[in-house]
């Protein structure tokens, strides 16, 4: 989110005009580094039928401020609007 993904707001509309992947960068194997899965040994009926829970975005919620005070301290640029971009940079 901080560096790939953006939305476009339509304010006459209030809508988003960028609504499916067609338009978003999405990253590719080549783009992320290993990943660790874990499973966690526990049964839920009750979360669905699969008895699975998932954590998601939960986890990865304080990724895209982490990337921008990241930028901010290296740049000494605040940029509050996302992706971060060269731009934005400049």
């Amino acid at each position: 989110m901080a560096l790939l993904e953006k939305t476009h707001l339509d304010k006459r509309f209030g809508s988003y005009t960028n609504v499916n992947f067609a338009e978003s960068m999405v990253p590719t194997n080549a783009d992320i580094r290993s990943i660790d899965i874990i499973i966690v040994p526990e049964e839920d009926r009750h979360v669905n039928p699969i008895g699975v829970k998932g954590v998601g975005e939960i986890g990865i919620v304080s990724v895209a401020p982490a990337i921008a005070n990241a930028v901010f301290h290296a740049t000494g640029k605040r940029v509050r609007d996302l992706p971060i971009t060269i731009e934005k940079l400049m």
